[in-house]
């Protein structure tokens, strides 16, 4: 494997959470270095040395309001 997709967002009761696509991976933090921090740590935990991805790819959802 090459590569692994994070999907990483806002959570409702603050926070950050993130979870691989195509893989079982979840993890969360109070900040994005924090959970950054922890999908690095998941992921080595989650595949076997001659299995880690070479690149994880972040994609952040950021949710924003505007009023008129």
């Amino acid at each position: 494997m090459k590569e692994i997709i994070f999907l990483i967002e806002e959570a409702a009761e603050g926070g950050f959470v993130a979870k691989a696509l195509g893989e079982s991976i979840f993890t969360e933090g109070e900040t994005l270095e924090e959970v950054k921090s922890n999908i690095k740590e998941a992921v080595e935990c989650h595949f076997d040395e001659e299995n880690l991805p070479n690149l994880i790819r972040l994609h952040i959802v950021k949710d924003e309001l505007m009023t008129l």
